[in-house]
């Protein structure tokens, strides 16, 4: 059987979307937080762009690697939205959070191990690698649901159970890296 051009071209389509949807989805997240800062926190608007920021999150790995399009371009486009995505929220959500001076000092604790850790995996191989541990996913979720119950739950009880969490893996992660068990 022979193929008409009008059913090249919707194979062709259709290998570019398979080959890209994941990162184009990846890079959707890093386009969708810049408008976070412009908008006020507690309106639908910035919990609906939230929200798409956390589905894309959530889905662009699953999609690369249902669709065999797993790459190092991907990889690295995931750090930066992701990195896009928390400096954003970041600048948006702590200067409106209030915390005892005891849980900042926790958080810039748990910061430092975290640092500490990157830069021991760093020196060992020769490259980035963040441990995606079943911990460090629930530690991220939670994170991730911190700015949604900012309107309902007592801020220092959220963020100290984050810490809690937090806490627990980041030690995990030190055991992980003694034993030499960095990619999970």
């Amino acid at each position: 059987r022979r193929t008409t051009r009008t059913e090249e071209k919707e194979t062709n389509k259709f290998q570019f979307m398979k080959k890209y949807i994941a990162n184009i989805i990846t890079g959707s997240r890093a386009i969708f937080s810049l408008p976070l800062l412009f908008i006020p926190l507690s309106s639908a608007w910035f919990y609906a762009l939230y929200l798409l920021c956390g589905l894309t999150d959530m889905i662009d790995g699953t999609i690369a690697r249902k669709t065999g399009a797993v790459s190092k371009f991907g990889a690295r486009l995931d750090t930066v939205a992701d990195f896009v995505f928390m400096f954003v929220c970041s600048l948006k959500i702590l200067p409106l959070i209030h915390i005892p001076i005891w849980l900042w000092v926790w958080i810039i604790i748990v910061a430092l191990i975290k640092i500490f850790n990157i830069t021991r995996v760093f020196i060992r191989k020769k490259k980035l690698i963040s441990i995606h541990s079943v911990l460090n996913k629930i530690t991220g979720f939670a994170l991730f649901l911190l700015p949604l119950s900012l309107t309902f739950a007592p801020t220092t009880y959220s963020v100290a159970t984050i810490c809690v969490l937090a806490t627990i893996a980041v030690m995990q992660e030190v055991y992980f890296i003694a034993k030499g068990q960095e990619v999970l």
